[in-house]
């Protein structure tokens, strides 16, 4: 992109407002950007740092996040990437498994690396990423008599980078990137979405700024703490997006539903924005909906995929809207949240529900058509292996013929007849009861229509096969008599659909733990481990 279009804006920060009230910001071209990439490959190799080094990055979005990593990639060394607001514990664990032998970090990154000496003891090399710094190397004429660098020749099947789940419902694990997986990637994304070269971007979360050099379009960087992104201001985010003409952004539901409120409750509209890519949870039914009056030249698409595998599948709220999707209602059961066909070259199975360790496609089983089952994925994007965790890789891979690798998403789905694949919620979270097994995206869809109830989370009581099945509802109680009320709205719900038939206990919480990537997917497990010791709100359906 710096040969083909060196002029044109490849990076756009903000360093503060004008006196009008814009946005000021600081503008790299894409020759420039190259530039800083070199500035940082010169760096790296002060710092003996050489093709296959795994190199743990500790900077802030944007410049520092891009400039660094594709200057990895330019030497051939590795990029380490863990999201800035995994728990210590987690992170520490993460390091030690990883064993990075250089860090590129802020000061305070630093000081942590000096800190904890045993958990950095691979570390040899450290490069410091002060914004000072970032921005003098960033500075007109910063970059006369930079030597250039040549690109590694890397093969395809060689490590690129280690990037972590978010651990929603475990902890985080290192999964391997090669050369290969991330080029497949960038031309999915590319062309399931149109994505044309001096198209604006404005990544609501950092990670997703690395694929916009590759595709050529302006990253505007947010206003926006990575590590409590449901804080955001969605003033900030607006005014980002009508003056610097975005086209396209990527966030989770979370962060979208409240853009969506804030232009809802003005009146504003985003004409410029293309597309929406929202992921990290199921696109509530009221934001597929409201998406029309705040895009009106343009769409809300959900991709689907993890860490392991993205894209998988991907579906429009033209789609969603056409085919009146919009959740249950007595006689129509919820069948959980549609995610749209498979994209090209991805292949998608749903199989039998098992806890253990599948070795080969050949020992899986197929449910019934339209039954409910666990995801399974192939493809060119599909990664092979967490590093460092032979087990883990051992419970989410399945062999198949030929060395395929199939994936599996530890969700729970079904395909309909016309190939649309549908989200029922997370293997570990389903419910065992006596009677069977409950799925949490399906029963949740009954309640959400409830207006205390849009966010909500199934759990089960007790041990699994026995389970007891309860709602915790997202809301504020006033009082026993507030509670009791609204425990027996829900149960009346419950009752008519059978999938909730049997959900008679309610228990509310001002506020749900989250996953610190999206804060979008519900920590159901930990609220299970809440609610053993929480009140109880129990319908009786007789009273």
């Amino acid at each position: 992109m710096a040969a083909a279009q060196p002029q044109a804006p490849a990076l756009k920060i903000p360093r503060g407002r004008t006196r009008t009230g814009d946005i000021d910001y600081l503008v790299l071209s894409f020759a420039e950007l190259d530039t800083e990439v070199d500035a940082w490959c010169a760096r790296f190799e002060a710092r003996g740092i050489v093709r296959g080094d795994r190199t743990l990055i500790m900077v802030r979005p944007g410049l520092p996040l891009i400039a660094s990593v594709f200057a990895l990639f330019r030497i051939g060394a590795v990029p380490v990437v863990m999201d800035p607001g995994m728990r210590l514990r987690s992170f520490l664990a993460c390091v030690a498994r990883t064993r990075p032998r250089a860090l590129v970090g802020i000061p305070f990154a630093l000081g942590v690396s000096r800190l904890f000496r045993r958990t950095f003891r691979s570390v040899t090399a450290r490069v410091p990423a002060s914004p000072a710094l970032t921005a003098r190397l960033a500075a007109p004429g910063a970059g006369a008599g930079l030597r250039k660098f040549g690109m590694a020749d890397s093969a395809a099947d060689e490590l690129a980078a280690i990037l972590f789940t978010s651990g929603s419902t475990g902890s985080p694990k290192g999964v391997r990137y090669e050369h290969g997986m991330f080029d497949a990637q960038v031309r999915l994304v590319r062309d399931a979405y149109g994505i044309a070269p001096g198209e604006v971007d404005l990544p609501l979360l950092p990670v997703f700024a690395l694929f916009n050099p590759a595709l050529g379009m302006v990253t505007v960087v947010p206003e926006i703490d990575p590590r409590r992104p449901a804080a955001v201001d969605p003033a900030k985010i607006v005014q980002a997006i009508r003056q610097e003409g975005v086209t396209n952004s990527f966030g989770s539901p979370t962060l979208w539903r409240i853009i969506a409120d804030h232009c809802r409750t003005r009146g504003i509209g985003l004409p410029s924005l293309r597309r929406v890519l929202c992921a990290g949870a199921p696109v509530p039914a009221p934001l597929w909906a409201d998406a029309r009056s705040f895009l009106p030249n343009g769409r809300l698409h959900s991709p689907y995929g993890a860490t392991e595998a993205l894209p998988v599948s991907s579906i429009s709220s033209d789609e969603v809207l056409a085919k009146q999707w919009s959740g249950p209602s007595p006689g129509h059961p919820a069948r959980g949240s549609p995610i749209g066909r498979p994209l090209p070259g991805i292949d998608v199975k749903i199989i039998g529900i098992s806890d253990g360790v599948i070795s080969a496609l050949a020992d899986t089983r197929e449910p019934g058509a339209g039954g409910i089952g666990e995801i399974i994925v192939r493809g060119p994007v599909v990664t092979r292996e967490y590093d460092a965790l032979p087990e883990a890789t051992g419970r989410a891979k399945i062999a198949g013929p030929a060395g395929a690798v199939w994936h599996r998403m530890g969700d729970c789905g079904t395909l309909d007849p016309a190939g649309q694949l549908w989200f029922c919620g997370r293997v570990v979270e389903r419910v065992e009861t006596t009677a069977g097994p409950m799925y949490t995206e399906p029963c949740e869809q009954v309640f959400r229509q409830h207006p205390r109830a849009a966010r909500c989370a199934l759990i089960g009581l007790g041990e699994r096969g026995r389970q007891v099945p309860a709602l915790v509802a997202e809301t504020v109680i006033r009082n026993r008599a507030d509670a009791d009320a609204l425990a027996r709205e829900l149960g009346q719900r419950a009752r008519e659909h059978p999938q909730t038939a049997a959900i008679t206990r309610f228990y509310f919480r001002p506020r749900f733990p989250v996953d610190v990537r999206h804060n979008a997917k519900i920590h159901r497990l930990a609220l299970a481990q809440w609610a053993a010791r929480a009140k109880c709100f129990i319908f009786d359906p007789n009273e």
